[in-house]
């Protein structure tokens, strides 16, 4: 890597708008230089008891004498996880799931620290769709209520595996910045968990960011003998950042901070049989090795200065290349966290 994009990713704010699972690793994360992660830190169907002892677990984990956690719940927390080497815990969800039909556990879940969560995941709940059912009805009236007490207290709404109407209900509802922490674009790569450019533009009306993402499931092109690449991942951040600013444009790895890949291979068996509408093609090209989700480049987080040499590579200014490493979602989650 070229010194101006050694130096100019030593001075960013580095955010991964997605983590997936982790174990409690910092190790990959932190040499990749990143500062802060939202991890998703409940399994996909949790119900509300499990959400509330992974709450509570992330909690003790990041309060240890030892640990090289920090548990972000103000943007400030942000900077000071930078400025002390530690790596930011951004609590999210990416199901609502565990909020049932009860409002006041949106404040519940926000006292204990949570910070961003998912509507729903692939399939319905009762807030609304997800991308993979035919139905594509949108919110729910609950979901809309959910919408409007999640802008009030301060939890950041993410759309990634929401349905496109239910991407749309939320930004035109939504008084606060909505979020695709980890997507791409159809017009790019059409991938079933991919948005269109209405959805995109709905997301960047509202102040939002769309996290483009280099995991497999929405980034490969379909070659069976090609994994991902890097420019994949460059060609949906210039199309997104032609279409709605660059102001817009994060970065969303859905990499998992983990000290080995076994560590995640109940995920990816669940991936590759539970949801294989969204990826079970790229398993059955390339089976369940997580590596091969990832660019060749980035098999890991330790690689992630590979994205600032890629942008630049690319003929991105310096400043928009410090708003797409975590400039941007720095200040969409500032102003989404802001109590109304």
């Amino acid at each position: 890597m070229d010194s101006h994009s050694a130096d100019l990713h030593r001075r960013a704010t580095v955010i991964d708008g997605l983590v997936f699972f982790s174990d409690g690793s910092t190790r990959d994360m932190l040499a990749g230089g990143v500062s802060a992660i939202n991890v998703t830190v409940s399994d996909m169907g949790a119900d509300f008891e499990q959400a509330l002892r992974d709450c509570m677990a992330w909690r003790q984990r990041c309060a240890a004498p030892d640990s090289s956690w920090l548990l972000v719940e103000t943007p400030e927390d942000i900077v000071r996880a930078k400025q002390t080497g530690k790596l930011g815990v951004i609590m999210g969800w990416q199901n609502g799931k565990p909020l049932g039909d009860q409002i006041d556990r949106v404040a519940l879940f926000h006292e204990l620290g949570m910070r961003v969560i998912q509507l729903t995941y692939n399939e319905a709940n009762l807030l609304g769709d997800g991308c993979l059912e035919k139905r594509n009805a949108g919110l729910s009236d609950l979901g809309l209520k959910m919408v409007e007490e999640m802008n009030r207290v301060g939890i950041a709404i993410d759309l990634s595996h929401c349905a496109p109407q239910t991407c749309l209900d939320a930004a035109h509802h939504s008084s606060k910045p909505v979020l695709l922490t980890h997507a791409n674009a159809n017009a790019v790569i059409k991938r079933p968990r991919n948005k269109s450019d209405e959805v995109i533009k709905a997301v960047a009306a509202t102040g939002g960011v769309v996290g483009c993402s280099i995991h497999a499931y929405l980034s490969w092109r379909g070659d069976p003998r090609q994994q991902p690449l890097l420019s994949d991942f460059v060609a949906n951040v210039k199309y997104i950042g032609e279409l709605v600013g660059y102001d817009h444009v994060g970065i969303g790895t859905d990499f998992p901070s983990v000290d080995t890949y076994e560590a995640v291979r109940h995920v990816m068996v669940m991936s590759r049989t539970k949801y294989a509408k969204s990826g079970g093609d790229f398993s059955d090209a390339f089976g369940d090795v997580m590596e091969a989700r990832y660019p060749v480049e980035t098999p890991t987080p330790a690689q992630f200065p590979a994205f600032t040499h890629a942008l630049h590579e690319a003929g991105l200014t310096d400043s928009q290349i410090l708003g797409v490493l975590g400039g941007n979602f720095q200040r969409a989650l500032a102003q989404a966290w802001a109590a109304a």
